[in-house]
């Protein structure tokens, strides 16, 4: 009898990346997968390997929402009371092994149905603050799996283990070649990519490139910009720098974004967990700039993951200023000796078998759990 497993995830690639790299695991083992989530997670569920993707109704509802818009928020909650009616119709049909959720209201429907129902649950939170959702299921839950070692907000009891986040079989195939920093006295180019993340990504879009065009005639020479950049700011970005006489590439998307990994010598980025992880994986000296409006301040605990080990700067948006930056670069870039260091600072916080490692926990809490289902 094939073993099923339905995923439950929100619609941003923070949650579908990891489960993206589960479901591609377990389905080379012979599992059937099934994706729960909502209309805008269907959309960017392209790329998941499941045999369904079931669509439910979910809603984001917090104090603040319930304070201020009372009617909204009760409208989020009969959203979510059907998106768990419709899980429970579907978890009663198909009859999944196990519920792993990775977070976001849209994983909530799935969620609540299987702890209800008395399935198996593993919970994976990609973050280093346990997220509002997963906090709600996380007691419960048989298993609650982290990508960092370090999980504030989890409840007092809570089953935990700190595998790490899963990665793209892209990614992992990219972090096999070795990094070597570029030598000052041998004018090697120097490789720095910038990737800026969907919010707030003007501060990175206009800052950098005013940041580089800063820098010493003899440092911007040596350099090659890859950059995601925001459309608005596509134009300008580029002109700066041509007047600075500095090679760069500039484009809101890159579909190739390992290949860029693999070729950079450092990092400009936000710090979410994926772009975290992938850096560490990758080996990447960087500089981290926290989003400033995440929820708990979850971006900048991500970010000491690799700061703590001398792997990274933090710089705070505050602070995030062309001439700051400018003053990290020039001293950064100029130091071969601290790029290699960091590069094996960074691989020292990768946890590479996290997918194999959280595939192996659900296969044997499933195996665990399934004489003992109650429905």
């Amino acid at each position: 009898m094939t073993n099923k497993i339905l995923l439950a995830a929100g619609g941003t690639g923070g949650h579908m990346f990891p489960a993206q790299a589960l479901a591609e695991d377990l389905q080379a083992q012979g599992w059937d997968i099934a994706l729960m989530t909502d209309a805008r997670g269907h959309k960017h569920a392209s790329n998941i390997p499941a045999g369904q993707i079931i669509e439910v109704q979910a809603a984001s509802i917090s104090l603040k929402i319930l304070l201020r818009h009372p009617v909204r928020a009760m409208g989020g909650v009969l959203k979510l009371m059907r998106g768990v009616k419709a899980a429970k119709a579907f978890i009663k049909d198909w009859r999944p092994d196990i519920v792993v959720g990775f977070g976001g209201y849209p994983a909530f429907p799935a969620m609540k149905a299987a702890q209800n129902m008395g399935l198996a649950t593993i919970l994976h939170e990609q973050n280093a603050v346990l997220g509002r959702v997963n906090r709600v299921f996380a007691a419960k839950a048989d298993l609650v799996v982290s990508g960092f070692d370090v999980l504030e907000k989890l409840p007092s009891g809570a089953n935990w283990k700190p595998l790490g986040n899963p990665l793209r079989s892209a990614i992992t195939v990219a972090s096999q070649r070795k990094y070597k920093a570029p030598v000052k006295a041998k004018t090697t180019d120097i490789n720095v990519l910038v990737v800026g993340g969907s919010l707030g990504a003007r501060l990175l879009s206009e800052t950098v490139p005013q940041a580089v065009a800063l820098l010493p005639k003899d440092l911007r020479k040596r350099l090659s910009i890859v950059q995601q950049t925001r459309t608005e700011s596509l134009e300008r970005a580029k002109e700066v720098y041509k007047e600075a006489g500095v090679r760069a590439v500039c484009s809101p998307f890159f579909s190739d974004i390992e290949n860029h990994l693999a070729k950079a010598h450092y990092v400009i980025a936000r710090a979410g967990a994926s772009s975290v992880s992938e850096i560490a994986a990758m080996g990447l000296p960087s500089l981290l700039v926290p989003l400033a409006i995440a929820m708990d301040n979850h971006q900048n605990i991500n970010a000491l993951s690799l700061k703590n080990h001398d792997a990274a700067n933090i710089l705070p948006e505050s602070q995030f200023t062309p001439q700051r930056v400018k003053s990290i670069l020039a001293e950064k870039l100029n130091d071969s000796s601290w790029l290699n260091t960091a590069s094996g600072a960074a691989l020292s916080t990768a946890k590479p078998k996290a997918t194999a490692d959280l595939a192996k926990c659900v296969i044997e809490t499933a195996k665990r759990v399934k004489a003992t289902k109650r429905f």
